[in-house]
């Protein structure tokens, strides 16, 4: 019995379509014809359900399916897939007996530039399309590293050439946009020094970044004791920047296969920043829509630093449910549930089922991986779309096992997928023509920044559950790879019309990419310096446009009084000097006003000194108001707060050095408040 890719009247598995697939060599030849019928993931059905479980939860493997090896497909050994096949034929029986509904996503060919257009347009710099002279696309221009640039007049260029081949409007130069006198410049990538994050370091100007002590690091990687590699990462210079060498192989060999023990991957280690880590949920949302730009833009040039092609879908629909649960798109489920609970971050269903597991699914044997009742699932979900907004759904009579498939169908019937519908490519070629974890976890990095709000606090509630499940291994017998070869299906196989037969292959591919999210997400969820380094030139760029330009409009309106009434002013004298806003305050330089609203000493000045910390700062304040603290602040967490300035919001690191985040924004103001949930 073969497994069917084509439409036959019932809802198959299919992975989301590209709108131009690459053929990959090795590929060409049909999904079908490459599983042998007796060893196809559907023959499965032949065995008894519950001989089938018996075997998932030993040691022994079935035979994998035998489709065809290609560059893309770094192969594990001959039993390691067997978890992935179950999962694949657990989603295709459950599909079948109809608890799931299909989900269609319409998709359109991309025309000649449109793809090139939509770049631009996805990276905040429509201007450049539209040809108006926005504030925010100069800033943003004005703001790039060499390889950023590179990607962006590559882009560009492309666009402008394909329009004035179809002889439309007249279109800007790029030299116009950057200054050059080529128009097609080289993008061979050479060797850089380390220099602050905006690319630029003025003589006789020592970094703002500094190292610090080794023991102020974020730790990602192995359990203590196990043997592996331990390598650094840095965040304070652009990833694309930091390639100086292009490595010689950038795909798999063929007969390159992915290594299952844990001990295989490296350990990895962020030292801390004068100005401490940042997560994403530190930054107000108008600073990590600026955030989602610069990496795109930054992706692409890693992208194109390494020779890769970014590949990515172009959807044009969705059909999705506007009330309910499961088949909801994530915006939608959030705003229903912000009504409940204002502030909510990850849907409350995700969040009750996450809930539910962890507090009795965790030491569940084969949790995730042994499929639960169909029939029981079935009406569970039903159930759950009748009663739980009305808070009458038993819990209690819900077994391990069915609400680890409730959750697995939630993520499945979700309208666009949890990793988006248009980089699911980019994320499969990260491994496909990427060889190098470090490189690859660099990239993901990027990719999770991209993500829109509501799909990266989601994924990071699951990947929480994830690594939670994975600590259990002892009690569960779920180790990260297991756990990696469940997920990755729900994740990155989906449900429509049609098949992807290259996603489909990548079997093994798409369960280490789980695999990189499960055991570096401590990582994945910091926002890189360099990022947070050119959101700060962003925004002093756009309000220095922005002072200039009503200055502008002031000397208009006011042009005829002022030339009757002006009179000569002074020259300045040779040699004067203009001091920072912060030497012409009362303030002196060094010293900075805290504010606490909620406790009963609202504001306090301090001196600031090399070694002055942000915990510091807290520290005093807690002190000072140890007795007397407002009833609203005790239990919860304060932080202390950059705001204004160059910034829009920033929950800085307790390890952060103060005069270091002051002299970069000393028109900030700072408060302590409880941070953000």
């Amino acid at each position: 019995m073969t497994m069917e890719m084509k439409d036959s009247g019932s809802v198959v598995l299919t992975a989301y379509h590209p709108h131009s697939p690459a053929r990959i060599p090795g590929m060409e030849q049909s999904f079908v014809q490459d599983i042998p019928p007796s060893r196809s993931p559907s023959s499965r059905k032949s065995l008894p359900h519950c001989r089938r479980i018996n075997r998932m939860l030993s040691n022994e493997s079935a035979p994998p399916p035998a489709f065809s090896r290609s560059n893309s497909q770094a192969s594990m050994d001959s039993t390691s897939m067997e978890d992935f096949w179950c999962e694949v034929e657990s989603i295709k029986e459950s599909s079948e007996d109809g608890a799931e509904e299909a989900t269609l996503l319409e998709f359109k060919p991309a025309d000649e530039g449109e793809l090139e257009a939509e770049w631009l347009q996805d990276v905040g710099l429509s201007t450049l399309i539209s040809g108006a002279e926005e504030e925010d696309g100069q800033a943003l221009l004005s703001t790039l590293t060499r390889t950023q640039a590179a990607a962006v007049q590559k882009r560009y260029n492309t666009y402008t050439q394909t329009l004035r081949k179809k002889n439309k409007h007249t279109v800007r130069d790029v030299r116009d946009i950057f200054g050059t006198n080529d128009s097609s410049p080289t993008f061979e990538t050479v060797p850089v020094s380390p220099v602050p994050s905006n690319g630029i370091q003025l003589p006789g100007q020592k970094p703002v970044w500094k190292s610090v002590s080794s023991n102020s690091c974020l730790d990602c990687g192995l359990d203590k004791g196990s043997p592996s590699i331990t390598e650094e990462l840095s965040y304070e210079v652009s990833f694309s920047e930091s390639i100086t060498v292009l490595p010689k192989t950038q795909e798999w060999p063929k007969n390159q296969r992915f290594k299952k023990e844990d001990s295989a991957l490296p350990k990895f280690i962020v030292r801390k920043s004068r100005f401490g880590l940042t997560e994403v949920g530190d930054l107000s949302p108008e600073d990590m829509k600026k955030i989602r730009y610069l990496s795109l833009i930054e992706l692409t040039a890693f992208y194109d630093a390494l020779g890769v092609e970014l590949k990515r879908n172009r959807a044009e629909r969705v059909r999705g449910r506007e009330n309910g649960l499961f088949g909801v798109p994530l915006t939608i489920l959030l705003e229903n549930d912000q009504k409940k609970v204002p502030g909510i971050k990850v849907p409350l269903i995700f969040q009750k089922l996450l809930l539910k597991l962890e507090e009795t699914g965790l030491e569940t044997e084969g949790i995730l991986r042994v499929p639960g009742s169909a029939s029981r699932v079935k009406n569970l979900h039903q159930e759950l779309e009748a009663k739980f907004y009305e808070d009458t759904f038993d819990w209690d009579q819900v077994r391990n096992n069915d609400a680890a498939g409730l959750l697995k169908m939630f993520i499945r019937e979700l309208p666009s997928p949890l990793f988006t519908v248009e980089y699911l490519p980019a994320f499969i070629t990260l491994v496909e023509k990427i060889s190098k974890i470090k490189l690859q976890l660099q990239a993901l990095h990027l990719l999770i920044m991209l993500l829109p709000e509501a799909n990266r606090d989601t994924a990071k509630a699951f990947l929480q559950f994830l690594k939670k499940v994975v600590a259990n291994e002892g009690k569960n017998k779920m180790n990260l790879w297991n756990v990696s070869m469940i997920v990755a299906p729900n994740l990155f196989i989906y449900k429509g019309k049609r098949a992807n037969q290259q996603e489909m292959q990548a079997a093994a591919t798409t369960a280490h990419i789980v695999r990189l999210l499960i055991r570096y997400q401590d990582i994945l969820w910091t926002v890189p310096s360099f990022l947070i380094s050119q959101v700060r030139k962003m925004n002093e760029a756009a309000m220095n446009n922005s002072k200039r330009q009503l200055m502008f409009d002031k000397g208009v309106r006011k042009l005829l009084r002022r030339k009757t009434m002006e009179r000569e002013r002074p020259e300045r004298p040779e040699g004067a000097v203009t001091f920072p806003p912060y030497l012409q305050s009362d303030i002196p330089e060094g010293v900075i006003r805290v504010y606490a609203p909620l406790h009963s000493k609202v504001s306090m000045a301090i001196q600031l000194n090399s070694q002055t910390k942000a915990k510091d700062i807290l520290a005093r304040f807690h002190c000072e108001n140890s007795r007397g603290s407002s009833q609203n602040m005790r239990g919860q967490i304060q932080s202390l707060h950059e705001i204004g300035g160059n910034i829009g919001q920033h929950c800085l690191d307790p390890d952060a050095y103060m005069l270091d985040v002051y002299r970069a924004n000393p028109q900030a103001e700072w408060v302590i408040k409880p941070k953000a949930s």
